[in-house]
């Protein structure tokens, strides 16, 4: 797959994962859909892992849809899922290529997924998103990891801002990550079409203040 870093696959198999989404996920999803006809809310998870943020949204009475290029978490959202009696269309795919029709979702959910791109690939799935995106539609995305955070400059440099094996801090071997400038995020977000981009951020440090973990937010609409 064109996008698709194999070495989520080794991850997803010899890691635990998160179950539960990130508050900033849960806001996004409350505020825009919350009081609409949920059952006929279509929502996509990109790159879903093993199914944190699919779990959420189908629990809360959406039509969800998810996907991911690892076989292994595909396999382990779709076991969560029936373990606890929820249904989503959970399939393998790549991020740059969707299986999905044009104009098919009312909101896109990416939980730190695309940061694991480089930047040209990025800029193909942004286009992506766009293109299975409603007129009005949302795309919300977290974990756009900032430049200058714990780890950023470590491992092997692919490109400017993006590196692949990083050596140090929460996203250690953690195949390729891209970090980001709020500018260029503006930039590429507007370049795939998307309009009223808003853009938020967090900075916290974990392990007493070992890990400085710095991260972008943005929401934007079709």
């Amino acid at each position: 797959m064109a996008s698709f870093d194999n070495a989520w696959e080794e991850i997803f198999q010899n890691q635990e994962w998160g179950r539960y989404p990130s508050e900033e996920v849960i806001r996004f999803i409350a505020r825009n859909f919350y009081k609409k006809n949920r059952a006929q809310i279509k929502l996509l998870d990109i790159g879903c892992g093993t199914g944190a943020v699919t779990w959420y949204m189908a629990r809360e009475g959406f039509a969800v849809y998810a996907f991911d290029g690892s076989e292994t978490a595909a396999h382990k959202a779709r076991q969560r899922m029936q373990e606890e009696g929820l249904y989503a269309h959970i399939c393998v795919s790549d991020a740059a290529s969707l299986p999905y029709s044009d104009d098919f979702f009312d909101g896109l959910v990416d939980s730190a997924a695309i940061s694991g791109n480089t930047a040209e690939n990025i800029k193909k799935i942004l286009q992506e998103c766009f293109r299975v995106l409603k007129t009005g539609g949302k795309l919300f995305s977290t974990g756009l990891f900032k430049v200058g955070m714990s780890g950023y400059g470590t491992g092997e440099k692919l490109e400017e801002n993006t590196y692949r094996e990083i050596t140090e801090g929460n996203l250690a071997h953690r195949g390729t990550i891209h970090f980001f400038e709020e500018q260029e995020i503006r930039a590429l977000w507007s370049q795939a079409g998307f309009q009223n981009i808003a853009i938020d951020s967090a900075d916290r440090t974990e392990q007493g203040g070992q890990n400085r973990i710095s991260y972008f937010m943005v929401e934007a609409q079709k």
